[in-house]
């Protein structure tokens, strides 16, 4: 099958320290593309760095990088040196809800107002990234325009527009009134609502252009390491996972487009970047291509029942030390209700390969604060750890050699938009706290076994973050005045926490979130949500499955496959 022609690496891929050229400012749109975050979180986040080689491939842009390397100084592109208050577009990429406050910091060290109604003239604030399509609202007040969406769905045309009218000499006013009605497009006061998400989606089931990096570095988060985007969404419905809702329909990529992309990079090293790494039928494959080539490799988290003999004793073979594995819930009944699909037998017996295989390090990843969590449901943690070192020593078997470490971390869970748990309550701190308690306390008795848990308090900011409205905004801004804490802002706050995550919503309640239409049915996710609660699972989106022959499968279930079919043309 003919690869996409938008998964060309150029202009290509930036090794060590080396910079990419400054563009001229003459005859083009200057665009700083911002990364709220420090250079190196930049460099490791293979969604930014996509759309700087997408953007930099258009040619009425002048496209610079900047970052939030400090919390004090103005802000400037890292390469030029501009100052930020220069440029006419900023372009900025957010990922997760606690950049609210960063991006309120960056406007502010800039000398830029926070607010859209304060800048009736450039520059024009245009967000995209997760945040801007998992929730909206905060960014309503802030943002002259945002971009709801992939990327690769029509972001690069969006701006070539921009910088044709921006060139031409029309103002900033009727600039947006000109894109207000594009796809994936939401300027405040001008689209109508909701805003439909922006979905990049080529002739056949497969992910058109896989994301890969624009920048190896030894700065990064993922030292000299070239990623590669294996997958986009996830068939399996995790029923607390957003990016199993927010990207659907699943999308594979293609080997022959990966084998093209790290031939054309060529590459010391590649890290494999997607959320069902396992489900790929070519993962095994493409690593021993790699592999062939003297290609070292990277995998993110897998699935602990997908982990065949095979794959664990090539993994092995090829220099991998460690497992890294999501169980999520602490019983078996929180891990069916959550949609997991966890084979319990199967990973015990994927985990004593690995111990007899040698591996020394086994990660594994809980959450705590599911609604219904009971006492029960805690107690079952222990007795389940205990099978897991079990599993581990018979492994081992008389060897002084084996699975010298275990990992275990326990995150706060947080009801996210766009899930069936939109309508849950959140946990309380002290709920939260002391199912904590009782997981440091399972694990403590067992050599070799170690337990990180996260803050409660910054769980429930996330949470009131991700499920606030156009007042979270507010809430951004004290937070990014000097001296001024999370806590302290939250305090002298005028919205209220309670509302927002201490009740379960009712069924027909309005959403701030949405603004947005993503595509997936309301109703459906209430089902879901029902089900949750009775325990009941469903069946595996069928999009997701190998050989699937149409974008969205063969159900109607979710309502994607109708809603792709209403997609609006370009423009439109």
């Amino acid at each position: 099958m003919s690869r996409d022609p938008r998964a060309s690496l150029a202009p290509g891929v930036f090794y060590g320290r080396q910079q990419p050229p400054v563009p001229e400012h003459g005859g083009r749109l200057p665009v700083a593309l911002v990364f709220p975050a420090p250079r190196r979180l930049a460099l490791s986040t293979l969604g930014w760095q996509a759309v700087f080689r997408l953007l930099s491939r258009v040619p009425t842009l002048a496209v610079e990088r900047a970052f939030l390397d400090s919390e004090e100084e103005p802000p400037r592109a890292c390469d030029s040196g501009r100052p930020l208050d220069r440029f006419p577009v900023l372009a900025v990429s957010l990922n997760v809800e606690e950049e609210l406050r960063a991006l309120a910091l960056l406007l502010r060290l800039a000398g830029i107002p926070q607010r859209r109604t304060e800048r009736p003239e450039w520059p024009l604030v245009l967000v995209g990234g997760p945040l801007a399509f998992l929730n909206p609202a905060p960014l309503l007040p802030a943002a002259d325009l945002i971009f709801a969406g992939e990327a690769e769905a029509g972001l690069p045309d969006l701006l070539a527009e921009m910088a044709r009218l921006a060139l031409s000499g029309a103002p900033k006013a009727a600039v947006l009134a000109a894109v207000a009605r594009r796809p994936g497009v939401l300027v405040p006061g001008l689209t109508p609502l909701p805003a439909r998400r922006a979905v990049d989606l080529g002739p056949s089931p497969a992910l058109p252009a896989p994301a890969a990096s624009s920048f190896v570095s030894p700065e990064t988060e993922f030292r000299d390491m070239f990623l590669l985007e294996v997958n986009r969404g996830c068939p399996h419905g995790c029923r607390f996972c957003a990016a199993g809702y927010l990207y659907r329909p699943p999308r594979q990529a293609e080997l022959a487009t990966l084998q093209a992309q790290v031939e054309e990079a060529a590459p010391a090293k590649v890290g494999l970047v997607g959320t069902a790494l396992t489900d790929w039928p070519d993962l095994l494959p493409f690593l021993r291509w790699l592999h062939e080539r003297r290609v070292a490799f990277s995998l993110a988290s897998l699935r602990a029942d997908r982990l065949t003999p095979e794959l664990l004793a090539f993994l092995r073979r090829t220099g991998a030390r460690s497992l890294t594995l999501a169980l999520e819930g602490p019983s078996r009944r929180l891990r069916q209700a959550a949609g997991k699909r966890l084979d319990e037998s199967a990973m015990l017996l994927a985990l004593e390969e690995a111990a007899r295989l040698q591996y020394n390090h086994v990660k594994l990843y809980f959450i705590a604060g599911w609604p219904g969590e009971t006492a029960a449901d805690l107690d079952e943690l222990a007795p389940f750890l205990a099978e897991i070192k079990a599993a581990l020593d018979r492994g081992r078997g008389k060897r002084k050699a084996g699975v010298e470490r275990v990992t275990l971390s326990a995150s706060c869970l947080v009801p996210k938009p766009w899930t069936p748990f939109q309508w849950a309550p959140m946990a309380s701190e002290e709920a939260l706290n002391q199912s904590q308690a009782r997981f440091r306390a399972a694990v403590k008795p067992l050599k070799g076994f170690t337990a990180k848990t996260e803050s409660p308090f910054a769980a429930r900011l996330q949470g009131l973050l991700a499920r606030g409205g156009e007042d979270a905004w507010d809430l951004a801004c004290a937070a990014a005045e000097p001296g001024v804490t999370w806590r302290k802002a939250l305090s002298e706050w005028d919205g209220d926490p309670a509302a927002i995550l201490d009740r379960e919503r009712g069924r027909d309640e309005p959403f701030p979130w949405e603004c947005v239409d993503i595509g997936v049915r309301r109703d459906y996710l209430w089902e879901e949500w029902e089900k949750y609660r009775q325990g009941t699972a469903s069946p595996i989106c069928p999009a997701g499955r190998s050989g699937a022959q149409t974008p969205c499968g063969p159900c109607a279930r979710c309502g994607m496959g109708e809603w792709l079919e209403g997609k609006p043309e370009e423009g439109g």
